[in-house]
């Protein structure tokens, strides 16, 4: 079939939760995809950080295949070869002592929400159900109902509720507003290191060390949702390196699978994960052998390949370069590594109409919050591969 039909296909048939650009994937390898039509573009999304390794990695599809001769599935009613090395390793990369396996973001989030939870009444004797956790403004950490219930976006919350109690919400990069918010029964803490889907913002300088030290003193835990900047994004193994912070608890997920699966967990101290007993939470899929197994080399790969030291070098580089764009349409540039966010003036008309231009020239991209075009390539992307990317966008971005 051609791009049309299968578009045609998806609209008539599936729900329209999402508002993609009109194109259609066929295949893909490294940093590039083709359309139906033959037509080669590159991926400068990445899926949202989920494609760091670069699409259908070798060594990656190769464990897979390995792993899909033996055994695939077992559920966590049994042992299997893979999860204990999986867990060791994990730990070993992020610094933790403890890994509970997931499989979305948002699986995540609700685990480490509840880890808090039970850890505010078994250990910090808050009163039961009257534990308070702390987000942010303009957060964003999935979409299920408890999701959204700590969302402060409209769109995310109008038409869904009533909503999971429980959540205070301060201003992002607010220090002064955390301490303020803590009470009694504050249990936890819950960040974005830099906030993807708002547009990739940056806090202020100094921010998530200061936040490290106000949770230790008031016994709050810090939970660091490093889903979308984890494993590389953005120039460090993890966005909270850049200020030398270990969190509590942190999230992962979208390059933990290494674009070939879905495998996500929560990571943190032994003293709160431990806590779980047998039958108060689970899932099927979770750790599953052909998950773990992925994952593994998925952690190997960034480190052979230096993927991180990559992020760091070309990620300040593209900085630079989109930085020093001559536009009337560009308001800012930010980002840390390969994790950038293209902020528009109000005047532009809007970011879809740039990345669909971008489209044209083989270049994909996407928009977010209606005015900032979000860069996150492969981390496996080459210097040359980026200077072709950057003179589209300045070309666009002086035509337009």
């Amino acid at each position: 079939m051609d791009s049309a039909t299968l578009m045609d296909l998806a609209n008539t048939y599936g729900a329209h939760n999402y508002k993609p650009l009109p194109v259609v994937i066929e295949h893909a390898e490294g940093v590039f995809m083709w359309d139906c039509e033959g037509r080669r573009y590159l991926d400068f999304l990445s899926c949202y950080s989920a494609i760091s390794h670069g699409h259908r990695h070798p060594r990656l599809v190769k464990a897979a295949h390995d792993q899909m001769d033996k055994v695939t599935v077992t559920s966590r009613a049994f042992h299997s070869t893979e999860l204990g090395p999986f867990f060791q390793e994990l730990c070993a990369y992020t610094g933790t002592q403890m890994v509970l396996p997931m499989n979305s973001g948002a699986e995540a989030i609700e685990t480490a929400l509840k880890a808090a939870r039970k850890w505010a009444y078994q250990v910090k004797r808050i009163p039961r159900h009257d534990a308070e956790i702390i987000v942010c403004s303009d957060n964003f950490h999935g979409r299920t109902v408890t999701c959204v219930s700590l969302s402060t976006e409209p769109l995310y919350r109008d038409d869904f509720g009533p909503f999971t109690p429980g959540f205070r919400v301060i201003p992002y990069g607010d220090v002064a507003a955390l301490e303020a918010a803590i009470t009694p029964n504050t249990a936890a803490f819950l960040v974005e290191p830099i906030q993807g889907e708002a547009g990739v913002i940056l806090p202020p300088d100094g921010y998530l060390a200061k936040v490290r030290d106000i949770c230790t003193k008031a016994n709050v835990l810090l939970i660091a949702d490093e889903i979308q900047t984890g494993f590389g994004r953005t120039g460090k193994r993890f966005a909270c390196e850049h200020e030398g912070v270990q969190p509590d608890l942190m999230t992962l997920g979208k390059a933990l699978g290494g674009g070939i699966y879905p495998v996500s967990a929560v990571a943190g101290r032994r003293d709160v994960l431990g806590l779980f007993v047998p039958g108060e939470h689970g899932s099927t899929f979770g750790g599953n052998p052909l998950a773990c197994a992925i994952a593994r080399e998925a952690l190997r790969v960034l480190d052979d390949e230096k993927l991180v030291e990559r992020s760091a070098e070309l990620g300040a580089w593209l900085l630079q370069r989109l930085g020093a764009i001559q536009s009337p349409h560009i308001k800012e540039v930010r980002g840390r590594g390969l994790f950038i966010g293209m902020v528009l003036h109000k005047e532009a008309g809007g970011a879809r109409r740039f990345c669909e231009a971008l489209m044209g020239r083989g270049l994909l991209c996407k928009e977010t919050h209606d005015d900032v075009i979000r860069f996150a390539p492969p981390l496996t992307i080459t210097k040359d591969q980026l200077e072709w990317a950057a003179g589209q966008v300045a070309e666009v971005m002086i035509e337009m």
